[in-house]
């Protein structure tokens, strides 16, 4: 009886190393990603970051099977620094987006982000990925800049943002944003290198980028692929489609979050009918904070201080969900994470090779995502245009010089530095400088070390043309 109980326990060991092994030659090698980004969504917009008001329950059921990152942040305060840096892994003055002047590209800008960079899609691509940037990309619309040119298959989307190209005969300012039509904002849409339709019609731009993702997963089922869906919602002029007008208790912006909710929910039903959602990692964040100059037609950044614009928490720090079922582990990470991760993350999960010629700002989390480790992240630089304004490591952050959104008033600078705990403190309300000056000392060190090693690029973003004399 004895002997037959130890080989009944060996048979159960056994079972399970071999139920293990079959897992893990199950786990995918190489699994698609499909990054979602919108676009001035604040901290507290979603409903499982706290919003009493905006219903996401796709978006909510991301966060309960997935992993909601409580300190994921981008790397600029506005769209066009931030999206480079998540598609580079580097910072915006690495990358020559970074500028006093003018902090993003316009319609008139002759730069983008450089040729020399390397892309997140040109990793995934040498590497055999199917590549697809929709929606809005912001990082130069001349063809050498374009997204067929940065390592993407194809391109369908706005080349910047939906609130330029207004048309001269449109409402002055506001009006134009606050009561807004198709015709007042004479933007292209654009498939590869052509404009297919101009002006575009907003009212349609939320389905229709997802429907263009839908149509690319279908089309590449068969092998790894990488999409890029930046929405050009919910930045100002706010547009949706007739099925979501009045459709949310916090008025148009409430409608607009509500529709991408509900097509984010399009893609996770398409990826489990094609029985590749154990094979794609998803994941959802913002391109920096809300644009709280629009009153009720910008967004929340919740219990953060300040918005778009601003090196505050409520600038900068995003709400952000990763969801992959069957390998990332469900749970809430409070360490720190950033949009430059993404770059390094993807990179090696996909076994593609890191660039070693350049310094690359993003750090693997695929231990954090896959695991039980916490964030290697440790620090976080805040930057405003070219000026480092304020260094987080570990719970406390420290500000040199603070400017809030949108306004002409001039930075303050401060020495010492302001300090917050934004573990205790999220809303950079009570300054500890005082009570710590060891902690600023440690960070001073750290901006010291950082500054002797970095070499900004030339800006792209200040080349327009000559003004006519």
């Amino acid at each position: 009886m004895t002997s037959c109980l130890r080989i009944l326990s060996i048979l159960v060991v056994l079972s399970g190393v071999l139920l293990m092994l079959d897992r893990a030659s199950a786990a995918p090698e190489r699994p698609n990603f499909v990054i979602i980004f919108a676009d001035d969504l604040g901290y507290g917009d979603l409903g499982c970051f706290g919003h009493p008001t905006i219903a996401t329950p796709r978006l909510d059921r991301m966060a309960s099977e997935g992993q909601r990152w409580t300190s994921f942040y981008v790397a600029a305060c506005v769209c066009t620094p931030s999206r480079a840096a998540l598609l580079t892994g580097r910072l915006p003055v690495r990358n020559g987006m970074a500028s006093n002047r003018r902090c993003v590209l316009f319609p008139d800008s002759l730069g983008g982000l450089p040729p020399s960079e390397i892309t997140l899609a040109e990793t995934l691509k040498d590497v055999g990925y199917a590549t697809a940037c929709i929606g809005k990309w912001h990082l130069g619309h001349h063809p050498q800049y374009l997204p067929t040119a940065q390592g993407f298959d194809s391109y369908f989307g706005l080349p910047y943002s939906n609130d330029m190209d207004r048309i001269a005969t449109a409402p002055p300012g506001r009006i134009s944003i606050r009561q807004p039509k198709v015709e007042y904002f004479n933007v292209p849409l654009m498939r590869d290198t052509k404009i297919i339709e101009r002006p575009a019609d907003q009212t349609t731009l939320t389905r229709r980028y997802t429907d263009e993702a839908i149509r690319f997963i279908r089309t590449n089922r068969d092998k790894p692929f990488f999409i890029y869906l930046a929405h050009s919602m919910p930045h100002v002029p706010l547009f949706r489609s007739k099925d979501f007008e009045n459709h949310s208790l916090r008025g148009t912006f409430g409608d607009v979050v509500e529709e991408i909710d509900y097509n984010v929910g399009r893609i996770f039903d398409t990826l489990k009918e094609l029985k590749l959602d154990e094979r794609t990692m998803v994941v959802f964040t913002s391109d920096n904070g809300p644009w709280l100059v629009y009153n009720e037609d910008g967004g929340s950044a919740g219990p953060l201080r300040d918005g778009k614009g601003s090196t505050w928490e409520g600038g900068m720090r995003e709400p952000t969900l990763f969801w992959w079922p069957g390998a990332i582990r469900p749970r809430v990470v409070q360490g720190i994470g950033s949009t430059m991760d993404l770059f390094t993350t993807c990179t090696k999960l996909a076994g593609g090779r890191v660039p070693d010629d350049r310094v690359i700002d993003g750090v693997d989390l695929s231990e954090t995502l896959l695991g039980e480790k916490e964030s290697p992240r440790q620090t976080m630089f805040y930057y405003r245009g070219p000026v480092l304004c304020a260094v987080r490591h570990g719970s406390y952050k420290a500000h040199f010089e603070t400017k809030s959104y949108y306004n002409r008033k001039k930075p303050l600078k401060h020495d010492p530095p302001l300090l917050f705990d934004l573990d205790r403190d999220p809303g950079e309300r009570f300054n500890m400088a005082k009570q710590h000056p060891e902690v600023i000392a440690e960070i001073k060190k750290i901006v010291a070390a950082h500054q002797e090693k970095l070499v900004m690029a030339p800006c792209e973003l200040e080349k327009r043309p000559p003004r006519e004399k």
